[in-house]
């Protein structure tokens, strides 16, 4: 690696701009910067050298340099912004509480742009494989960012001295020159500062005046923390970071709990639905214009059980009580390292029970059954040895070219057809339940079937979440506001004093934020001197 050497002796590294000890211009480098064509200098990075701008050869080389740059980091953020922005248009499938597979779902409920979302896959997009190397890839660039800049300013902070090169001190943004300054005076500047929190540093008679050091370092704190952030984000791709799962469980339904493989079950023992009194003093003005009745609670009471003994596919293990819990938007279920939420609901949209009687001719009564869509029950038994016997069943019926058939599993519009047998086996009767009228399907029907009472339930939708990302998140938050803090409020201060043989005195100020601030505490340090107020520079420009 190619080494300069300043003339005050100090080794800097290949493409340093500002000689790191004593802060003299290396020729030949002034262009990195653009101190060729100012007459102020570049103090970005302190001139030191940064790798992106000296190492250009080889293929590592230039994509550090590619990653190094902050407007490829803008772009990847406004890419990311955008992408994140396009999964909003509709929402994303985990989020859409629908047990309609999402295939039919987004043509069914937005049309056609709806299946060019679901095709391109931005019905899943959070938890694309290229939306999280997008995200990977900010991460990257904010790692390069940050070592290609701190590693040098960390170098050149450290080995700064009080002692610079005349030439660095007259092009700083704030000078003053004063001729024939005597001891007394430059004391008095030197115990302002110190009463001012200057920490104050001397080399031979030069000293530099420096405080909140530590704020240069508020940019790298907020990367550190948006990394930890970034790399949370991707964390949750993995199931033992984070997972999630959605289940509808209708009243008094037992369903598997889903990402728990087969090891806890929930029961839904009954699904409470409350509104706001119209009546109550406290609501009525508020409610005078609502035309439907507004909820106030959404409740599942839930119990978990834990299963004791290996499961066998489509069959309920034998099960213990874990927990009971009244399950409230914002008010989960714990149980082990899971949360379950109320987070949808279908009000009275489904079949539960079905209550038919069956009457002989002579108006006595064979009995009633009833009929539960979502059971498996095939057989149902009546008085004196008589059976109803459901032949077929068709939760949500429609009729095709074909005949009747579902269009799905759910009891929406139940139709089956059943059979009356006596004891013997015989068929002596063949129904067909439909909307709620009893159609005999043969003609030696010999039975009244009534339809006595049909009973609706509600399903609820249950979020299912296992989040250890959390707590790095609330990490990464607190360590990028820390970083923010730092920079924001504290500003990084100095004050250069230079004597010169012929007794004059110049003086020089730098700050990387907050100028004013920064000409104010050095015209207090000279309000009791007759020194020259140091000037703006920039202002002749």
């Amino acid at each position: 690696m190619k080494k300069v050497k300043c003339e005050c002796g100090h080794i800097n590294h290949e493409g340093t701009v500002l000689c790191e000890a004593c802060g003299k211009p290396i020729e030949g480098n002034q262009h990195i910067d653009g101190n060729d064509q100012n007459k102020l200098l570049n103090m970005r990075y302190d001139g030191s050298a940064r790798r992106s701008q000296t190492y250009k050869r080889t293929f590592i080389d230039k994509t550090w340099a590619f990653f190094s740059s902050v407007k490829v980091g803008v772009w990847l953020i406004a890419l990311a912004l955008i992408a994140s922005a396009i999964g909003t248009i509709y929402p994303q499938y985990m989020n859409a509480n629908t047990p309609i597979p999402a295939n039919q779902y987004y043509e069914q409920e937005y049309g056609i742009t709806g299946q060019i979302f679901y095709q391109l896959g931005f019905h899943e997009l959070y938890s694309s494989w290229w939306f999280i190397i997008l995200i990977a890839l900010i991460g990257i660039s904010l790692v390069i960012c940050s070592i290609d800049r701190v590693v040098p300013l960390h170098r050149a902070l450290k080995n700064q001295k009080p002692k610079r090169h005349e030439i660095f001190v007259k092009r700083q943004r704030f000078f003053a020159e004063t001729e024939n300054v005597n001891q007394s005076e430059r004391k008095t500047l030197i115990e302002n500062l110190k009463k001012r929190r200057y920490k104050i540093t001397e080399q031979d008679g030069h000293i530099m005046a420096e405080k909140n050091r530590f704020s240069r370092w508020g940019p790298y704190v907020n990367h550190i923390g948006l990394i930890i952030i970034l790399l949370a984000a991707i964390l949750r791709m993995f199931p033992f970071m984070y997972d999630e799962g959605y289940v509808w469980v209708r009243e008094g339904e037992t369903r598997e709990v889903p990402t728990t493989n087969g090891e806890y079950y929930i029961e839904n023992e009954k699904f409470v639905y409350e509104t706001w009194d119209r009546h109550d003093d406290r609501f009525q003005e508020a409610l005078k214009n609502e035309e439907f009745d507004v909820p106030s609670n959404f409740q599942t009471n839930a119990v978990v059980y834990k299963a004791k003994e290996e499961v066998v596919t489509g069959q309920l293990p034998e099960m213990e009580e874990v927990k009971r819990h009244e399950i409230r938007l914002n008010e989960p279920l714990n149980v082990d390292s899971y949360k379950i939420y109320q987070s949808g609901t279908q009000l009275r949209s489904e079949y539960g029970r079905i209550t038919l009687s069956v009457n002989n001719e002579d108006g006595s009564s064979l009995g009633s059954f009833g009929f539960l869509p979502n059971n498996n029950k095939r057989e149902y038994e009546l008085n004196d040895g008589y059976i109803a016997y459901i032949d077929s069943y068709y939760p949500e019926l429609e009729f095709t070219e074909e005949g009747p058939s579902s269009s799905s599993k759910h009891p929406r519009n139940p139709g089956f057809v059943f059979e009356v047998h006596n004891p013997n086996g015989d068929v002596e009767g063949r129904y067909f339940y439909l909307g709620e009228q009893i159609i005999p399907l043969s003609d030696d029907s010999v039975y009244n079937v009534d339809v006595e009472d049909t009973e609706l339930i509600t399903a609820t939708g249950l979020l299912v979440q296992k989040d250890h990302s959390l707590i790095y998140f609330l990490i990464g938050a607190m360590i990028f506001m820390v970083g923010v803090a730092q920079g924001l409020y504290w500003h990084h201060r100095r004050v250069w004093i230079h004597p010169k043989e012929d007794g004059s005195l110049l003086i020089a100020g730098h700050t990387n934020k907050n100028w004013y601030g920064l000409k104010e505490d050095i015209r207090q340090a000279m309000s009791d001197t007759s020194l020259n107020l140091v000037k703006d520079q920039q202002e002749k420009l």
